[in-house]
């Protein structure tokens, strides 16, 4: 089936504090002060978007049974069923410190060939850069929204935790965005951090959670844990760390730009270690109705054609001079003239994104104000999309979803098989999670219909198959 996506209504308005100074925040606020507009977004949907849409029953318990796929040994190498496989290095996805904003190791997430892995550096400049960054307000400083320690009680930055494969998927209730988001279920602990912690209030709330067995990506947003270990979020998306999917146009994530927070976040492993290998997740406080790629949804709060659309890439001049900056500011902007910076979310302009780490340096990092968004330049955006010139293509097509057997005794194995062309990847529910493969063992100890998800970037197909337990 051929159709169009219609654009998204979804708007995200970020929410500006009689106290905002566009310029930079003055050299005794934390690093991480985003106080004054706050990246949290404000969305507007169709009424009947507000009715809690919750999937059922995605804990094992609740499923009925447990379910394994069939996967090949994590230890394998690139590509395939576990979690051995390789990102952009190779480095295995299973070689990850699990934990709180644990080290990679070196491991780098999505293949090399990915966006948010490319060497722009000589990569033309947008005609309308001058134009745009100007807009943006020439004299803005770089903001690292990102640091040690806490203001008000909330620590600094956007934290993740790193799961191995005993973590238990869970279940995951929309409250808002349920159809556009990945159903799960997802492995997010009952106690994984959330944006703020410990004290995250009403923000953005973002959860992210790295399985480095399966070597996927779960990104949450408005996240809020539920007593039996399932969480209510407003939206959630899963990545495939080794594939790097398209979502589809005009679906939103757990960024307003429909792309991943993980891969841009900068990380205080790897600038120790003296190299970033990815661009950078940055705020503008404007944008506007129009998205580039890999950006898949906008959020626009301007009608100024001179305002960012979501996915646009800054790229820091080649010839400004970082010598003078520390060691770790220099692995900082050095990334940012190879692989630059790419706008995800509307919020104070020039803001970048980090991990909190007691690491850091508050201090060290604040003299990156020094660099103004006219030390930048627009990397060439092509193609832009807006709501006249939006992709158009096939959702997948599911050519069949059994099961094998399609009766057996509680708690029997039982084998989901499928057979699906044009998808990125696939999710069945209840209680098995993303997946690479075309089959799954389950063992139902009720009757249990199981749903098929198959998603690219023009939509997403589902199936349905029932397993009958007498």
């Amino acid at each position: 089936m051929k159709f169009t996506l219609p654009p998204s209504n979804h708007v995200y308005m970020s929410q500006m504090h009689a106290d905002h100074d566009l310029i930079s925040s003055p050299a005794t606020a934390p690093i991480g002060d985003n106080h004054s507009i706050p990246a949290m977004r404000t969305r507007f949907i169709h009424a009947a978007a507000l009715f809690l849409i919750i999937v059922p029953s995605l804990g094992l318990a609740g499923c009925g049974g447990t379910a394994s796929s069939q996967k090949s040994d994590p230890g394998a190498g690139n590509g395939g069923g576990g979690g051995g496989g390789t990102g952009g290095q190779n480095t295995p996805c299973n070689g990850i410190t699990p934990g709180p904003v644990a080290s990679l190791n070196g491991f780098l997430p999505f293949p090399t060939g990915n966006p948010w892995n490319q060497d722009i550096s000589s990569a033309a400049v947008d005609p309308n850069s001058t134009a745009m960054i100007h807009f943006i307000g020439s004299s803005i400083g770089l903001h690292p929204d990102f640091g040690s320690g806490q203001y008000q009680g909330s620590t600094l930055g956007i934290p993740y935790v790193v799961v191995t494969g005993s973590q238990a998927p869970e279940g995951i209730h929309f409250t808002a965005y349920g159809d556009e988001s990945d159903p799960g279920p997802m492995p997010v602990p009952s106690n994984a951090p959330i944006e703020g912690y410990p004290n995250p209030g009403a923000g953005d709330r973002h959860v992210l959670v790295v399985d480095n067995r399966n070597c996927f990506l779960y990104e949450l947003d408005s996240s809020y844990p539920n007593g039996d270990g399932s969480w209510n979020a407003d939206s959630a998306a899963v990545w495939d760390l080794q594939n790097g999917e398209q979502r589809p146009w005009t679906w939103t994530s757990a960024d307003a730009a429909g792309l991943p927070i993980f891969p841009g976040l900068i990380r205080y492993d790897e600038v120790a270690a003296g190299k970033i290998q990815h661009a950078i997740r940055f705020t503008l406080q404007h944008s506007r109705a129009a998205m580039v790629p890999p950006a898949s949804h906008w959020a626009a709060n301007s009608t100024d054609a001179l305002a960012a659309p979501m996915g646009m890439r800054l790229r820091l001049k080649a010839d400004y001079d970082i010598s003078a900056f520390s060691a770790n500011d220099q692995v900082i902007l050095t990334a940012l003239k190879r692989y630059g910076m790419i706008m995800a979310d509307n919020g104070s302009s020039m803001f970048l994104s980090g991990t909190p780490d007691e690491r850091w340096d508050n201090d060290d990092l604040h003299q990156l104000s020094q660099v103004q968004a006219s030390d930048f330049e627009v990397v060439q955006m092509n193609p832009v999309y807006t709501a006249s010139n939006l992709p158009q293509g096939s959702a997948p097509d599911i050519g069949s979803f059994t099961a094998s057997p399609a009766s057996s005794s509680a708690g029997s194995n039982v084998t989901l098989s499928w057979q699906a062309t044009g998808g990125s990847y696939f999710i069945v529910a209840p209680g098995v999670g993303a997946l690479r493969e075309d089959s799954v063992t389950v063992a139902p100890t009720q009757t249990t219909t199981y749903t098929l998800y198959v998603t690219n970037q023009y939509g997403r197909s589902t199936a349905t198959v029932t397993v009958t337990v007498p």
